[in-house]
């Protein structure tokens, strides 16, 4: 059986038909407007076994909060390939094809979520945040101090929610690594869209705003799955997005959503993984806090994403990069940073750590230090207090978390 994996020219539908496929699923229409309203034809691939479309890869052109600025990155979704064609290589093709696509543009960074972990590594991502997910019981989730609201919450429609929610969304795109800028199409088909097939259970979303003096300041969205029995109400509110701009909005969002009437419990599987919700709570072991991979991130071009980034302070490192699927990568860097300004060199000088380039990519956002990655025989030590050096350059305020699935 032979296969050509080329770049896509075919109808949105019919893409969008193919990788649901891959995915188990079914295409429905409105499903379809949403993904066509997002989707850039000049950046899919197709794996086709004669006319017939078998694999899919796309991408979304992102601008992607790092440390110290933002940088381009390649937003890798709807990748699969359909189960009658599977370990026959298009995979690894449609992943080669797309990385030198992604190279040509002048993007030095690849993000995605991946369905499975393993899949993505073969081709030197490296987990780049986490996530958190917390599951706790009403009746047990009183915050440990006395909780004075210092503004107000109110419902909004969705016509208001997509006029207020973005401004406090693109408030907290500088502070926070692992943030990518949306567009009106990604809140509208990515966001706001809300087909019941994706409610698993629950109701519609409610959206609420948080404000202060009538400026909005925080927003959450979550959705009620009703459960009764004869002692009373055990439904589950089921948290969708909650962020604000200032510390105190977070808490007064978290504390009504905690106290929602005729709920038992309340979960959350996408939480950054510094919460400070886990230091509010009385019981912080009620919240069931469990954390797991969230973004996974490619170094595409080593030198322009190093140099693009801002460093605790001012030294230098030398890096031997290993990275079998981006040759150009492959070899000595010098990273000088003089006056807070990054110089990324190739060198002949002697390293001071070795990592494969997913290493690279784990420490990128701050995610992990060289420390860990050292720790679990990921990165070698190969002059003294290199991993040290690594971790005063690379140190960062904030955990990087992306809040969004795409």
């Amino acid at each position: 059986m032979d296969i050509d994996v080329r770049p896509y020219d075919g109808s949105a539908r019919d893409f969008i038909a193919a990788a649901e496929t891959a995915f188990g699923e079914h295409i429905r229409d409105d499903d379809a407007a949403a993904w066509e309203a997002m989707l850039e034809l000049d950046r899919t691939l197709g794996t086709f076994d004669g006319d017939r479309l078998v694999g899919t890869a796309g991408a979304f052109s992102f601008d992607l909060t790092i440390p110290g600025g933002v940088l381009p990155a390649a937003g890798i979704t709807m990748v699969g390939v359909q189960p009658t064609h599977r370990r026959k290589g298009a995979l690894r093709r449609m992943m080669r094809m797309q990385l030198d696509d992604v190279h040509d543009r002048g993007e030095p960074l690849a993000i995605l979520w991946a369905s499975e972990g393993s899949i993505y590594q073969r081709f030197g991502y490296g987990l780049a945040s986490l996530r958190a997910r917390i599951g706790i019981q009403r009746d047990r989730a009183a915050f440990a101090r006395p909780h004075l609201p210092a503004g107000s919450i109110r419902f909004v429609d969705v016509d208001e929610a997509k006029r207020l929610f973005p401004a406090v969304h693109d408030a907290l795109l500088p502070d926070r690594p692992g943030f990518f800028g949306r567009t009106p199409a990604f809140w509208d088909s990515q966001v706001f869209y809300d087909p019941e097939h994706w409610r698993h259970g629950a109701g519609a979303a409610f959206h609420v705003v948080h404000e202060v003096d009538g400026v909005a300041d925080g927003y959450a969205r979550y959705r009620i799955r009703d459960e009764w029995d004869d002692s009373g109400p055990k439904s589950t509110l089921l948290v969708n997005e909650v962020l604000a701009t200032n510390a105190v909005a977070h808490l007064d969002l978290w504390r009504y959503l905690l106290d929602v009437d005729l709920i038992g419990r309340i979960e959350a599987w996408n939480l950054p993984p510094d919460e400070p919700l886990m230091l509010a709570v009385l019981e912080p072991r009620r919240l069931g806090l469990a954390l797991a991979d969230g973004l996974w991130l490619r170094v595409v071009d080593v030198a322009s994403a190093l140099a693009g980034r801002r460093y605790r302070t001012d030294g230098g490192l030398t890096v031997q990069v290993q990275d079998a699927f981006c040759p150009w990568n492959e070899g000595r860097w010098s990273l000088r940073v003089e006056a807070g300004i990054p110089i990324v060199e190739p060198t002949d000088a002697a390293a001071d750590i070795a990592c494969d380039v997913s290493d690279v990519a784990a420490a990128y956002l701050g995610g992990f230090t060289f420390r860990q990655l050292s720790e679990a025989a990921r990165v070698t030590e190969l002059s003294p207090g290199g991993v040290a050096r690594a971790d005063a350059l690379f140190a960062t305020d904030r955990a990087p978390w992306c809040p969004r699935v795409f």
